[in-house]
């Protein structure tokens, strides 16, 4: 552990897992030694409406909220958030994105378009686009509830610790309540680091 202080952003739809990502990301964190904040914010989160959680570990962390332009890591469970909230990240930096297409009710009920290309958008604001359709993934999988650790599994290579503390971190969750979800999710997790390996732009 050093002095730097990590930044990550997570936003998505309300009941895609955002503010769970977050505690385990956190619970990692933390098994190291980190001082760890966060803070979420939803909009109607249980109904589908849009949520972002913001996260700080480091040596010593004093806010948990993220200045514009100083996230280290987007990781955006829909691809419109993603691209709402890509003006928080610093200069380059990577976005870890689900390319599949989850509308928010602003946009059913005509408040907003839905972007046309948003993983283009992205990349034409100079930032390290990683698309990838974590639903079929999960699918593929046999639970499409296996879609929030496609998601971890997916930026566990882009943390300042090994990926062997996240994964331990989710199963940890799984080990007491739901032991026939280890595996699933050990699964769904070694996916996730593949479909960032494998595909940029989907």
């Amino acid at each position: 552990m050093n002095d730097k202080v990590t930044n990550i952003l997570v936003v998505g739809i309300g009941g895609q897992g955002v503010m769970t990502a977050t505690e385990i990301l956190a619970e990692a964190a933390i098994a190291l030694g980190n001082d760890a904040k966060k803070t979420e914010v939803a909009g109607m989160a249980q109904r589908g409406g849009v949520v972002s959680s913001h996260l700080r570990f480091g040596a010593k962390v004093l806010s948990p909220q993220i200045m514009p332009g100083t996230a280290d890591l987007l990781v955006g469970f829909e691809a419109a958030e993603a691209m709402r909230w890509c003006h928080m990240l610093k200069a380059g930096g990577p976005v870890l994105m689900n390319t599949a297409r989850l509308v928010p009710p602003v946009v059913d009920i005509g408040l907003y378009d839905y972007p046309r290309d948003p993983i283009g958008e992205i990349e034409s604001r100079g930032f390290e686009v990683h698309a990838f359709d974590a639903l079929a993934i999960a699918l593929e999988l046999g639970d499409v509830r296996l879609g929030n650790t496609v998601m971890l599994g997916s930026i566990a290579d882009h943390l300042p610790f090994p990926p062997q503390m996240l994964l331990d971190a989710i199963l940890r969750r799984f080990s007491a309540r739901k032991p026939h979800m280890v595996e699933m999710n050990r699964k769904a997790f070694e996916a996730g680091r593949a479909a960032v390996k494998t595909t940029g732009r989907s």
